[in-house]
């Protein structure tokens, strides 16, 4: 569980993920199939455990990355690259508001695992058992921070503490929140790649 100063409630609306049905019992909810990542721009954010900042950062951004059980290295692909190339960031020479990622900025980054994305309501106690179990999933959130300081300078990529109980404070700036799930082009065949 976490506790996050700042952070507005993020509705996922399921129903847009995919057409395959998640119980028979209820017809309207579908499963998510992909990696998922809430992108916040932010002025500064931290990452608290047992009373102590573990990591922070000033301006850039703040990363909540959901794993879901079926992800693959395409997906954690997919999201580095998105993540750093989104252009979030005004340009202050030529005065265009969305302009520049967070590379050309050389701002921080700042990871947090989150598999509370993929909660699913049953009445009202969500359910996680779409999230990739925390044994698989620590070696695979930890990939995914090394593919994130391999794309870009290392000493600029933060993260929490997988698996426990954060505090994550932040200062959103705008605000601005995007989502991204990696569905969009990472399981494709044809070998196509988006371009950014």
């Amino acid at each position: 569980m976490y506790c996050i100063s700042g952070l507005p409630s993020v509705a996922i609306n399921i129903a847009r993920a995919n057409k395959t049905p998640l119980h028979n019992h209820h017809p309207k909810l579908v499963q998510v199939q992909a990696m998922r990542a809430v992108v916040q721009r932010v002025t500064s954010a931290s990452v608290e455990v047992d009373g102590s900042i573990v990591s922070e950062i000033g301006p850039g951004l703040l990363v909540l990355v959901g794993i879901h059980e079926a992800d693959s290295e395409s997906d954690s692909d997919y999201i580095c690259r998105k993540v750093l190339n989104m252009r979030l960031f005004p340009n202050e020479n030529t005065g265009k508001g969305w302009d520049l990622n967070v590379m050309q900025k050389n701002y921080g980054v700042l990871l947090v695992s989150q598999f509370t994305l993929y909660g699913i309501m049953k009445g009202n106690k969500p359910d996680f058992h779409v999230a990739m179990p925390p044994q698989k999933a620590k070696p695979f959130y930890e990939s995914v921070v090394d593919k994130f300081r391999k794309s870009y300078n290392p000493d600029a990529i933060k993260d929490g503490v997988f698996g426990a109980m954060m505090k994550v404070n932040l200062v959103n700036d705008g605000p601005v929140t995007v989502q991204l799930d990696s569905s969009q082009t990472s399981k494709n065949t044809n070998g196509t790649v988006e371009e950014s």
